[in-house]
């Protein structure tokens, strides 16, 4: 199992309104899962993405990872969990503007005590398995916005996480450059990585074996994509 979020809420405080932003949400992902979730703006999409990242904690209910209860980590728990479990991509690439490729994709280790050897290695595999290795050298600024968020991928595999989410990651591209990032999530699953993605697109989603919809902070469905499972 990937993960499982068991009656999953979250409620914040805006000015003297509580908002309900997941209202007991239940759903397990298994390894290797390639999992869409949908829905409109509203319906709990960011919030569910930010717990899946451990990057906020539940009101209430419990988030299991890897079989541990993260919703019960202290920040500092949940940091080392990101750090070494989940690999993220964003919409608009969060890449370091005066940094080269290779510096960009090496940052997530750089804190972790691992050598620069290993570092270089572990870099270099993750730019190579983007199709960047003759950028690696290049800023942002030099690259179009596909090969930025190539990058982004390849900063999101270099730790080997369990998990890549990946945030409306075809948001900022024109539709043939998207098809492009796609068809690269597309072959990290079938390489056996577990991928969530997060878009209102229809056509993203449907490169999706799953595909969960959000309404109003609750699941409205929960369906395999047939697309993928026909005869």
């Amino acid at each position: 199992m990937a993960f499982e979020i068991k009656k999953v809420t979250k409620t914040y405080k805006m000015g003297s309104e509580i908002v309900s932003a997941l209202r007991g949400i239940t759903m397990e992902v298994g390894n290797n899962e390639y999992l869409a979730i949908m829905g409109p703006s509203g319906s709990g999409k960011s919030t569910m993405m930010n717990i899946l990242g451990c990057l906020d904690k539940p009101s209430s209910g419990a988030y299991f990872l890897a079989d541990r209860d993260v919703s019960k980590m202290n920040d500092d728990q949940l940091a080392e969990v990101r750090n070494q479990k989940i690999g993220f991509v964003f919409q608009t690439f969060n890449l370091l503007p005066r940094a080269d490729v290779f510096h960009n994709v090496e940052l997530p280790m750089v804190y972790s005590g691992m050598s620069s050897s290993k570092r270089r290695k572990l870099a270099e595999e993750a730019i190579e398995k983007v199709g960047l290795t003759d950028r690696m050298k290049h800023k942002p600024s030099e690259l179009s916005g596909g090969q930025r968020q190539r990058v982004a991928i390849a900063r999101a595999l270099v730790n080997n996480p369990s998990i890549i989410l990946a945030d409306e990651p075809t948001g900022n591209l024109d539709s043939a450059t998207g098809e492009e990032i796609m068809s690269i999530f597309d072959h990290l699953h079938r390489a056996g990585n577990t991928i969530i993605l997060v878009t209102h697109e229809n056509d993203i989603a449907m490169h999706a074996h799953r595909i969960v919809r959000l309404k109003d902070g609750l699941i409205e469905s929960d369906l395999l994509n047939q697309k993928h499972f026909a005869a």
